[in-house]
């Protein structure tokens, strides 16, 4: 079993990726989809009525006075400095880190810059979900919104006061990408946030993401990094999890906050249209690392992994996985053929 020197030596990023990293103390980060308040598409809302449950949530608080909602400073685009937006490849993809994986056989069928790491934003929050269910907390707690939360993002519908299970925080965070429901779970972690952010860290080097490190469990800090290869793997661990594939893949779910009823929605459009096949998925963005998506998704009858990373415009990570889509139905059997296969 490698030693704690080991761990720390194997796990040190490019001196460009720290170098850049120094330079974002705060970033804007929070999911689009989760701030939205309109009504989900009609083909899921009346699905979610009947199912919406664990526990719908039954929470009634009012926003403080005073409660700050400054934005946070912009920052550019890590992948973009590396010059890696302007690099072409063979499927016009937007998507500056792409990969395409065959989840059954590992076979790697597409890669674009696999191995440069940047962040990933709010694809974090896989890892954030995997390690609170590891330490088998009770899902049914009652946790409260503190300052601890507050002061992480000012821009959330969680108000000082909220009371939520640890499951429905799990639920938030997966689905709407709630930061405050993110940081909610790791304050409660046994030993405090430092406890989980050191547990964050173990469980990827286990799972082999020696080019990973994470040091917040919201995605809001530009140094939690990653490459395509290692969220892979995340994706592979993560979909492991029962609750965390059928979590990241719910459509909307309402809550009573400030006395008013709030609807969350999904933050991948894929899944509100009902388009793809998608097992599980989460999306990110911070300005430092651009749109992000990881998807597993079946395409053909074949389960895949999606990996995009610092894809420019809004909607462009989603057109980039549609792409892929499109680019697997147009082969026939036993095609494409493999790169290589995904060491694990």
């Amino acid at each position: 079993m490698p030693n704690l020197s080991d761990w720390q030596r194997r796990t040190q990023l490019p001196l460009r990726i720290l170098i850049l990293a120094a330079l974002s103390i705060t970033l804007c980060a929070i999911e689009p989809a989760s701030a939205q308040s309109s009504p989900p598409p009609k083909n899921t809302q009346a699905k979610k009525q009947k199912s919406a449950n664990p526990k719908q949530v039954r929470t009634t608080v009012n926003r403080p006075k005073g409660t700050s909602k400054k934005e946070v400073p912009d920052r550019p685009s890590f992948a973009n400095a590396m010059g890696l937006r302007n690099q072409q490849d063979e499927l016009s993809l937007k998507s500056s880190v792409a990969m395409v994986i065959d989840q059954q056989t590992k076979e790697v069928l597409f890669e674009k810059n696999p191995d440069v790491s940047l962040p990933i934003a709010s694809i974090t929050k896989l890892m954030t979900a995997m390690v609170v269910l590891d330490s088998n907390a009770p899902l049914d707690e009652i946790l409260t919104i503190t300052q601890a939360e507050v002061k992480i993002y000012a821009k959330s519908r969680l108000s000082l006061g909220t009371k939520l299970t640890r499951e429905e925080a799990l639920l938030l965070a997966l689905m709407s990408s709630e930061n405050r429901a993110s940081q909610l779970l790791a304050t409660n972690y046994p030993g405090g946030l430092s406890a989980f952010i050191e547990a964050m860290n173990h469980k990827a080097y286990a799972l082999g993401m020696t080019q990973s490190s994470f040091t917040d469990p919201t995605g809001l800090l530009a140094s939690n990094v990653s490459t395509g290869e290692d969220l892979a793997r995340l994706l592979i661990a993560s979909y492991n999890y029962k609750l965390i594939r059928e979590f990241s893949v719910w459509p909307d779910m309402t809550m009573v906050i400030n006395k008013r009823p709030q609807v969350f929605l999904n933050t991948n459009r894929l899944v509100r249209a009902g388009d793809m096949e998608i097992g599980l998925q989460k999306t990110g963005f911070i300005s430092a690392a651009g749109r992000c998506l990881v998807m597993q998704a079946k395409v053909n009858g074949m389960p895949l992994l999606l990996v995009f990373l610092d894809s420019v415009g809004t909607q462009s990570r989603f057109a980039d996985a549609v792409r892929v889509k499109d680019w697997i139905e147009s082969y026939q059997s036993g095609e494409p053929k493999p790169i290589r296969r995904l060491t694990m």
